[in-house]
């Protein structure tokens, strides 16, 4: 059962032979470190480490191939987890065998087959290249490493290539309490701030009553307006989950920055490309969800558009029926994107990546042409060439 480890640790350079192997193998049976994950990797560090310099990279295989593992509260004694056994499994690939593993060649290709696989299939499996299975190089399972697949029944994203991911996601909502970090951002966001007064008459009006009392011979007459706010309006669209997951605290603080900056502020949630649907919370977003051409009736166009993502994706998404990684889309995400912008007569999308690394991801490409280069980064100068923009 150890010999993906032994294999890793031989790929990364470590001289470690199959006496030293059989070494381990015997102290297990023996049960030298029974089932403390602690004592087993202090023995095999022992029994396959025979030389101090090679100790950094003995523990970064080790790492790599038992993550995540803990002897779970109350297992019994005498039984391996499951857990154990199943990411043991798990293959650990060179990038020169990962760049040998091919795609089946394009998305109608992917899902016809996954068709046939659902309907040839009959059992389970483990570590191939074709069925439905776990730790291979097939294009649909788990634990395993495909350029472009469908990923089913995986705890988390490892590779992020998944086209679609046959799994129940649970996100969660940004937090708009957040402070740290956030003033410069209020800064930032000020330009995009155009004061009025509406409303009822509460505040007084210092000159007004100055001058109406004088007009009337000395005799009070007070003066009152509306209060000065910021008559901005702003819609949110926030891409959250999945490669937003590396996001969170920059996302958090431009939405609490946001809230505190903007009074007419709606925000919406939506995954990798805005579809039919969006959503307030997520986590209730498979019960209550709005349909976005109800958020195109509702909001006028003197809304400020704003989206925020790392448009980092398939190109299915945006080009393709059925391209979404999560549902089946009756129409492609650039048909709601170019809805979205064609409504509001001012719209920008704020990417958190790097712009040194847009031109790595081809997505990234295609949704700056569908804003018309309207894509600027989640930096202080982004968000300050963005409120230019928007206030043109």
């Amino acid at each position: 059962m150890f010999a993906t480890f032994i294999l890793a640790l031989r790929q990364a350079g470590l001289p470690v032979s199959l006496t030293e192997y059989l070494t381990l193998l015997g102290a297990m049976k023996a049960r030298v470190a029974a089932y403390d994950l602690d004592d087993f990797y202090y023995l095999s560090r022992a029994a396959l480490v025979k030389d101090e310099r090679h100790l950094d990279r003995f523990d970064r295989i080790f790492g790599e191939v038992f993550r995540g593992l803990e002897r779970p509260p109350g297992a019994p004694e005498g039984e391996i987890p499951e857990e154990w056994l199943r990411l043991v499994a798990e293959k650990v690939l060179t990038p020169e065998e990962m760049a040998r593993i091919e795609a089946l060649g394009g998305f109608e290709a992917l899902m016809e087959t996954l068709r046939r696989r659902l309907a040839e299939q009959k059992g389970r499996h483990q570590g191939g290249s074709k069925w439905i299975g776990t730790g291979g190089t097939s294009p649909f399972g788990a634990y395993g490493y495909n350029p472009e697949g469908v990923r089913i029944g995986q705890d988390g994203s490892r590779h992020r290539r998944a086209v679609k991911v046959w799994d129940r996601r649970e996100f969660r909502d940004l937090d708009d309490d957040v402070e740290i970090g956030t003033r410069n951002m209020k800064i930032a966001l000020r330009r995009l701030r155009r004061f009025a007064r509406e409303g009822a008459a509460t505040e007084l009006d210092m000159p007004g009553t100055i001058r109406s009392t004088a007009h009337n011979a000395g005799t009070l007459d007070l003066r009152l307006v509306p209060e000065r706010r910021n008559a901005v309006k702003v819609l949110l669209l926030l891409d959250i989950g999945g490669s937003m997951d590396d996001h969170v605290r920059i996302s958090s603080e431009l939405f609490s920055a946001a809230r505190s900056e903007f009074k007419h502020l709606v925000h919406f949630y939506f995954h990798n490309c805005p579809y039919e649907r969006l959503w307030r919370s997520n986590r209730r977003r498979r019960d209550e969800t709005v349909p976005t051409a109800e958020v195109l009736r509702t909001y006028g166009p003197d809304y400020k558009l704003v989206l925020v993502g790392d448009a980092s994706m398939s190109p299915y998404e945006i080009t393709q029926v059925g391209g979404s990684v999560e549902h089946w889309n009756e129409e492609p995400g650039r048909a709601w994107l170019e809805r979205l912008t064609g409504h509001f007569r001012r719209s920008a999308w704020l990417n958190p990546v790097p712009q040194d690394f847009w031109g790595h991801t081809p997505s990234i490409g295609m949704v700056g042409e569908i804003m018309e280069g309207r894509m600027f980064p989640l930096t202080l100068r982004g968000l300050d060439d963005m409120a230019r923009e928007l206030v043109r």
